[in-house]
């Protein structure tokens, strides 16, 4: 692939633009053998995309013919790429991967929604299937979600949410696929489903109200614990595994 395909590819502009990178010495390539970095000035060189490291006005880069990635999203964001009231959860994302050329689409795209006050395990990705693998109700891709409740937990409210509640503008009830109460007010709550403020509105609807909310694992894919919100990173082949349920945690 030539190195400005691999350029344009990656997010870095349009096709012209990353001939001037290459042509204007803005662009290194690592030797697979040596390791040692190579500049390039000639934008039609040939390179082999797979294992491509590169460099980018000082900037490491690897190729990924599509991008995976998980995000520890922190309160006071929005996961909108126009957000209304506060900053969008794509400004902590380096600009190639905003503008990441895709069918239909540019720059990778958050994998359902959390609320603006809601933190935790964001999912974003260039690929449609994935991204509809892992959105879609019908897949039931559990997503466990830490909640804190205003009110004392009771038993009975555990029942409910266990067994289903009906929301107000669906009459078909919606149920937890698991519930455990972790202290007085909080709550590790499993749900298969995304329905708009759903956590909140299930609280809700057995008397109680959420306080704080924290999604903590999609599928067998835990959060990291190290990871601190703002954070953003690659997803390995073994991150993939595991929400695609072809590994265990």
């Amino acid at each position: 692939m030539l190195l400005q395909e691999i350029l344009y590819t990656q997010g870095f502009g349009i096709r012209r633009v990353c001939f001037g990178l290459v042509q204007q010495g803005h662009v290194a390539v690592r030797n697979a053998e040596t390791g040692q970095w190579m500049p390039c000035t000639d934008p039609l060189l040939d390179v082999e995309p797979q294992g491509l490291h590169f460099r980018v006005q000082g900037v490491d880069w690897e190729y990924h013919e599509k991008a995976y990635l998980l995000l520890h999203k922190p309160a006071g964001t929005e996961c909108s790429q126009k957000p209304s009231a506060y900053p969008s959860i794509y400004t902590l994302l380096p600009a190639p991967l905003r503008q990441r050329p895709s069918k239909g689409v540019t720059g990778v795209q958050a994998i359902g929604r959390l609320d603006q006050d809601t933190t935790g395990l964001l999912l974003l990705s260039d690929d449609g299937q994935f991204i509809h693998r892992m959105s879609s109700p019908k897949k039931h891709v559990p997503k466990l979600y830490q909640v804190h409740t205003k009110h004392p937990v009771t038993a009975k409210q555990v029942e409910q949410l266990l067994a289903g509640v009906v929301l107000d503008d669906d009459p078909k009830p919606v149920r937890a696929a698991a519930c455990v109460q972790t202290g007085e007010c909080d709550l590790d709550l499993t749900l298969t489903e995304g329905k708009y403020h759903q956590v909140k509105r299930m609280l809700a609807a057995v008397g109680n109200r959420v306080e704080g909310l924290h999604r903590a694992q999609i599928g067998h894919f835990r959060l990291p614990a190290d990871m601190p919100p703002g954070a953003w990173r690659w997803l390995s082949d073994q991150d993939l595994a595991l929400l695609r349920g072809e590994a265990s945690a």
